[in-house]
């Protein structure tokens, strides 16, 4: 029998931790080394229930850099590469919908573009 006290979390294939950095709102993901990255591609990768909760664990003990951490689906391509698995996450890793006024965009989407 499991304990109340035990934290629960189902994890079903790769997943990364995402966030927003506190500083501009941009969307992060954490890294290996226990950083925040903005590109998708440098992001630690849990497979079971138990990497993913150590990584939140990380992600949680840094709200003064990035808040609102929370586990996000992925799949490793062919290559290698992580990639968004799901709309939601796509959508944020690949930057806002609608066309911003100049100067306006957060510094991660006025690299890329």
């Amino acid at each position: 029998m499991t304990s109340p006290l035990q934290r629960k979390l189902k994890i079903a294939g790769p997943t990364v931790v995402t966030a927003n950095r506190l500083a501009d709102g941009a969307v992060v993901w954490l890294s290996a080394t226990g950083g925040w990255t903005d590109r998708i591609g440098t992001a630690a990768v849990g497979a079971t229930s138990d990497e993913v909760l150590r990584l939140l664990d990380i992600a949680h003990g840094d709200e003064n850099t990035a808040v609102g951490a929370y586990p996000a689906p992925v799949r490793i391509g062919a290559d290698g590469r992580i990639e968004p698995a799901n709309l939601r996450e796509r959508i944020r890793a690949g930057g806002p919908t609608v066309a911003l006024p100049t100067g306006v965009l957060p510094a991660a989407a006025a690299k890329a573009a």
